[in-house]
Formats: C-alpha cells, sequence, structure tokens
C-alpha cells in the first residue's frame, strides 16, 4: 500500500515559481519558436504568414534585447500587433479593389463580344473548335485533341494558327 502525502506533512513554506527570464536570444527563440508559430498559425490561417510574422516578432526583439526587462511579453505583443497591422492593411486592400470603379458601357461589351464572334467565325472550322476548347473553355490540348479526334499536337498547332489569323483583326480593332 502506497502512503500518500497529507497536507499536514508537507513543508508549511512554498517558494512561488520564479519567471525564469532567457539569458540570451538563442534561449528565447528555443523556447518559443514553436509556441509563437503554432499561436500566429491558428490566428492568420497560413503557415507562411505565421512564419513570417514569428520571424519579424523575434527580430525585434533581437534589435532590442539590451534595453528589454520582458522579452517573452514584448515578443508575443509584437507578434499580435503585427497581426492587427496585417489584417488592417488586408481589409483596406481589399476595399479598395473592392469598390466599384467606373461602371462598364455595356454597349462596347456588345460590340467588342460581336467582334470576336465574327472574328472567329472567318477561321476554319477545326482552328475556331481548337482556339474555343482551349483557350475559352481551359482545356488542356490532349482533352480537347479527344474530343476533336487527333493528337494534342496538333490542336495546340491549330489553335496557334487561329491565334496568328485573329491576330491582325483583332489589333485593327484596337486601333480604331
Amino acid at each position: 500500500m502506497v502512503q500518500m502525502e497529507r497536507p499536514s506533512d508537507l513543508p508549511h513554506e512554498v517558494a512561488a515559481p520564479v519567471a525564469l527570464v532567457p539569458a540570451t536570444f538563442e534561449e528565447l527563440f528555443t523556447a518559443h519558436h514553436g509556441r509563437l508559430f503554432r499561436a500566429l498559425y491558428l490566428i492568420v490561417g497560413n503557415s507562411f504568414e505565421a512564419e513570417e510574422l514569428m520571424q519579424d516578432a523575434f527580430l525585434r526583439v533581437l534589435e532590442r534585447w539590451d534595453r528589454l526587462e520582458n522579452p517573452e511579453g514584448y515578443l508575443y505583443r509584437c507578434a499580435i500587433n503585427s497581426t492587427r497591422s496585417r489584417f488592417r492593411r488586408l481589409q483596406v486592400a481589399a476595399r479598395r479593389t473592392l469598390s466599384p470603379g467606373q461602371p462598364e458601357d455595356p454597349f462596347a461589351a456588345a460590340d467588342l463580344r460581336d467582334e470576336l464572334v465574327r472574328a472567329l467565325r472567318a477561321l476554319p472550322e477545326r482552328q475556331r473548335a481548337a482556339l474555343v476548347l482551349t483557350d475559352l473553355l481551359d482545356l488542356k490540348s490532349e482533352e480537347a485533341a479527344t474530343l476533336l479526334g487527333c493528337t494534342a499536337a496538333s490542336v495546340r498547332s491549330l489553335a496557334s494558327h487561329g491565334r496568328a489569323a485573329l491576330r491582325p483583326t483583332l489589333e485593327a480593332d484596337d486601333e480604331r
């Protein structure tokens, strides 16, 4: 039978845990690298961004190492502040990107579509089919070859010739 210690058997004075301040930057890095990376990864959801934010935070600590009283606290504060700044920058960029610009002219779009259809109709049928399958429907040349009943090299050649034939027509329209 194992005898358990009773509270009265324990010493009355228990020393409070002492926060160990790392003596060197290398000790700080070793002790907090994994933990900080995991925390940042959970916040940003991307390992590359988490790694970059972590490196920036460690760099800031290293730059101020001789002046810091609490390097661990400063490390985590820098990392979180950088994360917040990054989110703010992304929000601003998203607003700029998604803000409505100049309204599209529906008539110009219709004219462009009409010109493109006319130019495609002027091409031989196999070139037109190869162009539509590879450029407009984003099929690979192998997939288009199966549909057209020829080799992938033939599809690439037909599409290339079709583009070359369209180029003068579409460039002449751009100059107007």
